[in-house]
């Protein structure tokens, strides 16, 4: 990569590891001729938590080939190495003000809490004027959903903002109704994967000099972190992301919405767009994606439930996440309306367990470090939820090992849908199933040693007594739930054998894991 030129009097413009954009608002008016923009590899960021090796390759290498685009387009770029023993945010920016004694620095919000906290503090330690501009990437300013949100929320609910999001964009609307005659197409997106179809290829991308350094790097400094870093051939630059997304709309979006909630033994993506690592990295624009699949049902490339399907994951469940954590932060970390206190198993780490839904869900996440939204939700998050499993440990797992997550998505995502740990805040029920619904989506269960058909004893899918278990302990907490009166009506009506039984299996299997 260049070296710097030597600049003074400009201004410094510090890019952090998730704004790799373009339309970036620290980079709106850059001055090639006086500006210098600084990126950074730095040390306290890879390391506050164990990070998926993948997903610290991926991130310094998309990091360095962005700067070289910078670099070829005529900017100004400091690009400071993690071998450069950059200690944190605060020493790569202090170390480019000594250097370049620029006139003012300029930096979009971070999206976690924890780093816009260190921003704020920034600016009365750097000693020069420091800007920290709003992150117009998203669609809805923090402004607006708190506006939307109404003062002393007790509950939120994602449908209604949906919506609000719709008539916002413009998006698959018509008018002031909606394409289609319904807001959400969410009931034509659940059907069974047919045995006879098969998922689509992916395109690969070659491993060029600069990630294969950066691979090194990885394999040396952080040989003790989950996950598997090779083979290694995720898209890392900004061309190479276009290209993935072209290959989405054209190739696999056209079955996405019908089959979203399908699982597969062996094909962790199926139709899935595994995008969300590009968009919140910034290498793609949740904008750019919307338009383009858009575009593709207005030309009849696509039906209606995909492109809704995928429209409503981006402006409305993304946007609605980054909504609730500004809004909750900075308790909600903290939240355990369940009282859940298990620690977290160990084949969370190594995959080895005879539950073969799990088996597969997290040895793909190994793999990966990537799992599409059923398996992170309604079969790895299930389990947590019913197991009964501390949400400390199961917001910082969910944060390491996957390439897309970032405190503001994995937060919300874990303690309010996964584990209900905020008693309901927008999640109208716990997300708890029994095996029947991995079966239902699955052929997970066909290749598992446990009978999903059995309701107790050993040989019984543990998802079986477990859940109902998880209703037995937390009642009191669900007696008045409305969406749940016809399970709890059935939790009242049986029988004290069969609870003894479920208790039994239930702290036989739970005393195995710890």
């Amino acid at each position: 990569m260049a070296q710097t030129k030597d600049r003074t009097g400009g201004t410094l413009r510090f890019v952090l590891g998730d704004q790799l954009s373009r339309d970036l608002s620290a980079l709106d008016g850059a001055d090639k001729d006086r500006d210098v923009i600084l990126i950074a590899e730095v040390g306290a960021e890879a390391s506050y938590v164990r990070h998926h090796k993948k997903k610290i390759a991926f991130l310094f290498s998309a990091m360095r080939h962005f700067a070289r685009d910078l670099e070829g387009a005529g900017f100004t770029v400091h690009y400071m190495r993690f071998d450069e023993g950059v200690a944190s945010l605060e020493d790569a920016l202090k170390r480019a003000i000594d250097e370049h004694a620029p006139e003012a620095v300029v930096m979009t919000e971070a999206a976690e809490h924890r780093v816009l906290m260190m921003q704020k503090e920034w600016r009365d330690g750097v000693g020069l004027p420091l800007t920290v501009l709003p992150d117009a990437r998203f669609f809805c300013s923090h402004k607006r959903f708190k506006e939307w949100a109404g003062e002393n929320p007790k509950s939120l609910r994602m449908e209604y903002f949906y919506r609000e999001m719709r008539r916002l964009t413009g998006y698959l609307m018509d008018g002031d109704a909606p394409e289609g005659g319904k807001w959400n197409f969410d009931h034509d997106n659940r059907e069974k994967l047919p045995a006879d179809l098969k998922a689509p290829k992916r395109p690969t991308y070659a491993v060029d000099d600069e990630t294969r350094k950066v691979l090194a790097l990885v394999a040396e400094q952080f040989e003790d972190n989950f996950g598997d870093l090779e083979p290694f051939d995720y898209p890392v630059t900004r061309r190479q992301a276009l290209h993935y997304l072209d290959w989405f709309i054209e190739t696999a979006l056209p079955n996405f919405g019908t089959y979203q909630d399908a699982m597969r033994q062996g094909e962790p993506l199926l139709f899935h767009s595994n995008l969300s690592g590009l968009i919140n990295c910034g290498l793609l624009s949740p904008r750019e994606c919307c338009d383009r699949v858009e575009e593709a049902w207005r030309d009849g490339a696509v039906p209606i439930n995909a492109a809704e399907g995928f429209i409503r994951q981006v402006i409305g469940w993304r946007e609605f996440i980054r909504g609730i954590y500004w809004l909750k932060m900075p308790d909600y970390a903290g939240s355990n309306a369940l009282s859940a206190d298990k620690k977290l198993p160990d084949f969370f780490w190594t995959a080895k367990t005879e539950m073969n839904c799990l088996k597969q869900s997290i040895g793909e996440t190994k793999a990966n470090a990537y799992a599409h939204h059923i398996q992170r939700l309604m079969v790895i998050g299930n389990f947590c939820l019913l197991a009964g499993l501390d949400p400390k440990e199961v917001q910082e797992w969910y944060l390491l090992v996957y390439h897309d997550a970032y405190e503001w998505v994995e937060m919300p995502n874990v303690v309010g849908m996964i584990l209900y740990a905020d008693g309901g805040f927008f999640a109208s029920k716990p997300y708890a199933a029994s095996g029947a619904y991995i079966d239902r989506m699955s052929d997970y269960c066909g290749n598992c040693r446990y009978d999903v058909k059995k309701k107790n004893g050993e040989k019984a899918c543990p998802f079986n007594y477990l859940y109902w278990d998880f209703l037995l302990r937390n009642r009191a907490a669900f007696q008045k739930n409305h969406r749940m009166g016809v399970i709890m009506k059935s939790l009242d009506q049986m029988g004290e054998d069969k609870i003894d039984a479920i208790r039994r299996d239930s702290r036989r299997f739970l005393d195995q894991l710890s």
